[in-house]
């Protein structure tokens, strides 16, 4: 299983990013798909998560709700994760991580799988 994250860069305040997450050797479609996010110094935090529940539903952390969207592309096994109206208290290293869990979607110890993570940096 290998999960590539891609999409970071540097942007100023405000600004947008949209960040994927491709996958190979697993079905994203059939788990739960977790992004994180790390600054210097301080600890992985739940960002957002897709969960199969009849549909896909989405939860998001309460620091990114209404600025983050995330979105399957079923075809190309990825997820994307559109971000909006940047702050720099989101710089960080994004990760994209996949569970078996349902519940428990915000705790990183659940996941399985990890990308190995891209950079984002918003300047002020």
């Amino acid at each position: 299983v290998q999960l590539q994250a891609s999409g970071g860069g540097l942007v100023q305040t405000g600004g947008s990013l949209r960040l994927s997450c491709a996958a190979s050797g697993i079905n994203l479609n059939s788990y739960t798909v977790g992004w994180f996010r790390q600054a210097p110094g301080q600890e992985r935090e739940f960002v957002t998560a897709g969960i199969w529940s009849g549909g896909f539903v989405y939860y998001y952390s309460d620091s990114v709700k209404g600025r983050f969207t995330l979105a399957r592309d079923s075809d190309k096994n990825t997820v994307t994760l559109q971000m909006n109206s940047l702050k720099p208290v989101d710089t960080g290293v994004y990760y994209c991580a996949v569970s078996d869990y349902v519940s428990g979607y915000t705790q990183a110890h659940n996941y399985d799988y990890w990308g190995q993570g891209t950079q984002v940096t918003v300047s002020s």
